[in-house]
């Protein structure tokens, strides 16, 4: 059976396979260069229910489990063999071929007539104001990190500046349309 992969997944074999280490560690790493904005570390909880899916699958291994005084047990993972190659597999297949995504914006604006006019331009008023500070964090991040970090560390970055600059526009371009009458409830 082909282990199910996850993005959540993918990042923790990717780390391991870095270097040896805990699961706190892990979220915190995933946290400090901003990969929390492309996998899911809200809950603590996920990491180790995805390190936990991994070990049984065979994909990471107990190296070492510790305990210093007044601390927690702590357990290091270490990628197998298969881990790596699964991994690759993984890497390939998620860069290859476009995945059906199911995003809740597509799926509002799929049923917009639930609103009225004004909710809807209200509510899309919104959204277009998080956009464009999303994507001035996002030109700011890329500022900053360009400076120290190789591309290869920001393409994600840049794709999701790309996405975000595309949503903004046609967001604003959908306001409009609405505003002079080009979209229009039944």
């Amino acid at each position: 059976m082909t282990p199910r992969r996850s993005p959540l997944a993918m990042a923790v074999l990717s780390l391991v396979v870095e270097t040896p280490m805990h699961a706190y560690r892990m979220q915190q790493l995933i946290k400090e260069r901003h990969k929390d904005d492309v996998v899911n570390v809200a809950q603590r909880n996920s990491v180790y229910q995805t390190i936990d899916r991994l070990l049984r699958d065979g994909l990471i291994a107990v190296q070492t489990t510790t305990r210093d005084e007044n601390r927690p047990e702590r357990t290091v993972y270490e990628p197998t063999a298969a881990g790596r190659d699964t991994l690759r597999e993984w890497m390939k297949t998620m860069l290859a071929a476009p995945r059906r995504e199911f995003p809740e914006f597509p799926a509002a604006l799929a049923f917009l007539p639930v609103l009225t006019i004004p909710e809807a331009t209200e509510a899309l008023t919104e959204r277009l104001t998080a956009l464009e500070t999303r994507a001035a964090a996002l030109d700011a991040e890329l500022t900053d990190g360009a400076t120290f970090l190789p591309r290869v560390f920001l393409v994600e970055t840049e794709y999701q500046q790309a996405v975000v600059a595309a949503e903004a526009e046609y967001v604003r371009r959908l306001l409009d349309d609405i505003r002079i009458g080009d979209v229009t409830w039944y």
